[in-house]
């Protein structure tokens, strides 16, 4: 990686070169940017800002390339670090090649699902054509479900879960395996993968195929297990120089989150953790963003380092342009909220200036900081008084005894 642009993104995250080069070096900081991408680079990763990645995506069974481009657009409105495609059925090449012309922001995605839209019954080989396709058309990051291996499905098939499998790459992948007899590829065959991973500076998220679906699977053997074969498996990427992330789950109940943290900072040599949520209760279809973030909030705050947004739509459907949205803005809040936690001075010190701008009624003071300056509107810059407590406002109260008027 050119050193200057990392020079450039040490100072951007307000930390020492000398401190994110060796946390780089030491695989603790991933820099999402392939070579072949015109696009930002994003940091992931030890003494940097929590960061928030966003999901859109073709399916076979609804939407359009236009909606998914104008979610693109949403995601990046509103703060998402990085987008990843995931899109599906015969025209995910038309959106993935779309998304990259106009994304700003790093680009992820998940080949496996290339491999089973153009395949019913793929060869390995076809795996890392897909890879080396979109990687070749710049793509940033590919999730690569690695730790789904032949011993997770031997003993799956005796001993099921309560949730099942709920990874769509990872429940592919155990389908064909299941099918066809051989070891997954992605695991058998790391050291291809690696090859390609270099040649185009890309990122590889290692996927959580086992991550659990229902809080009654958290923490399982499982979810342990595929941990600690990533583990093993981002040690061998980073003696190839080449950059990890680990992922992670899913529906965790609250007083199980700090574990999953500490255990994948212990089982992964502190890799860059990227979380989905998590989820701290199975019981709030609809508004599956609040339950994300709140999960989000705590998994940053114990170390986590990159989340993945969660829409109202999740376990109902393929989330519409306002679910995008709300996803996005609980994902941004549980990162802030992260950030702030964990004492990052860039996020202690805008919460400082909210705050100083509050008590003095500043409202375009306010503005200038708040993650979302558009909810002040027009009618506060103009010096009305909000409407909560109208001329009973305890900050004028409070300026008026200050001052002594």
């Amino acid at each position: 990686m050119n050193r200057r642009l990392l020079q450039k993104i040490a100072k951007d995250e307000g930390v020492s070169f000398e401190e994110f080069f060796e946390n780089y070096r030491a695989g603790k900081i991933a820099v999402l940017k392939s070579n072949k991408s015109g696009r930002k680079a994003v940091a992931v990763g030890k003494g940097l800002r929590v960061k928030v990645n966003a999901n859109i995506g073709l399916s076979p069974m609804a939407s359009s390339i236009k909606s998914e481009i104008e979610k693109l657009r949403v995601c990046e409105k509103y703060g998402a670090d990085t987008v990843m495609d995931l899109s599906c059925g015969r025209n995910f090449r038309r959106v993935l090649k779309e998304v990259l012309v106009r994304a700003k922001i790093p680009v992820g995605t998940v080949p496996v699902y290339q491999v089973f839209s153009q395949y019913k019954n793929p060869s390995p080989d076809a795996f890392f054509e897909a890879i080396e396709n979109q990687l070749e058309m710049g793509v940033d990051f590919i999730t690569v479900h690695c730790g789904v291996t032949e011993k997770i499905l031997s003993r799956i098939l005796k001993k099921p879960r309560l949730g099942g499998v709920v990874s769509r790459g990872g429940g592919l992948i155990l389908g064909w395996m299941k099918k066809t007899g051989f070891e997954n590829p992605l695991f058998d065959q790391f050291g291809r993968l690696l090859k390609l991973a270099k040649k185009y500076s890309a990122v590889l998220s290692l996927g959580d195929g086992m991550r659990p679906g229902a809080i009654s699977d958290a923490n399982d053997y499982y979810q342990v297990a595929e941990l600690k074969t990533l583990g093993k498996l981002f040690l061998e990427a980073r003696a190839s120089g080449v950059g990890v992330m680990i992922e992670g789950p899913g529906h965790i109940p609250i007083g199980q989150i700090k574990k999953v943290v500490d255990d994948e900072k212990k089982y992964c040599f502190g890799a860059p953790f990227y979380v989905l949520g998590p989820l701290v209760t199975d019981a709030a279809a609809g508004y599956d963003h609040i339950t994300s973030a709140i999960g989000g909030a705590l998994a940053g705050s114990y170390g986590a380092d990159f989340l993945c947004y969660v829409t109202p739509a999740e376990h109902l459907g393929l989330p519409a342009i306002e679910d995008v949205k709300l996803g996005v803005i609980a994902s941004r809040i549980a990162a802030h909220a992260a950030d702030v936690s964990r004492g990052l001075p860039s996020a202690l010190l805008q919460d400082k200036e909210i705050s100083r701008h509050r008590a003095n009624l500043n409202w375009r003071g306010m503005k200038k900081n708040l993650l979302f300056p558009e909810m002040i509107k027009e009618k506060h810059l103009k010096g009305e008084v909000c409407t909560m407590c109208g001329d009973f406002c305890p900050i004028e109260q409070t300026i008026k005894i200050v001052s002594g008027k």
